[in-house]
């Protein structure tokens, strides 16, 4: 579960090192409540941006990519607030929130049920995910609690994408 420590991290913190930049989500983990939603939030024009550019390949290998930078910046920024999964700390949701958004078709009504299926599972976090969240150290455990949700909401989706085209 995402925690907060005696730091909570403002714009000098954000600019102050790289790691930390990334790790709260390019400034979106600084929102003074719900800063998972607002990582989730930021993750979607994101995507748009890569949807218009890349093909899904390019976006997945993209987001593979992100999620091993993420890795690293979740440790550091962790290690430097002083908590492990700090609530500023969204990169976790953001290269989450792309896998979910990949698995559905490119319009309004997927994208915002990705997003809300997304902070359901992330918020609930269902066994196995609370586990590795309590168990796993690190930014590697930073990013895999969210990929876990991610998911938990695609296999949702798909099954939705899949229902709706029968019908």
């Amino acid at each position: 579960m995402a925690k907060t420590g005696l730091v909570r991290p403002d714009v000098r913190f954000l600019m102050s090192h790289p790691a930390h930049f990334i790790a709260l989500g390019f400034g979106s983990g600084v929102a003074p409540k719900a800063p998972g939603t607002f990582g989730s939030l930021a993750a979607i024009p994101l995507f748009a941006l890569m949807v218009w550019l890349w093909p899904p390949i390019v976006i997945l290998s993209l987001t593979g990519v992100v999620f091993l930078i993420g890795w690293w910046a979740a440790d550091k920024t962790g290690h430097d607030l002083g908590v492990h999964d700090h609530g500023a700390i969204v990169i976790d949701e953001i290269v989450a929130m792309w896998l979910v958004l990949l698995a559905v078709p490119v319009n309004l009504f997927w994208w915002l049920a990705a997003f809300a299926l997304f902070r359901l599972f992330d918020i609930w976090k269902p066994w196995p995910i609370r586990w590795f969240d309590a168990k796993v150290p690190g930014g590697l455990g930073v990013m895999l609690d969210d990929l876990l949700a991610a998911l938990y909401a695609v296999i949702v989706l798909v099954l939705g994408v899949y229902l709706k085209a029968a019908v």
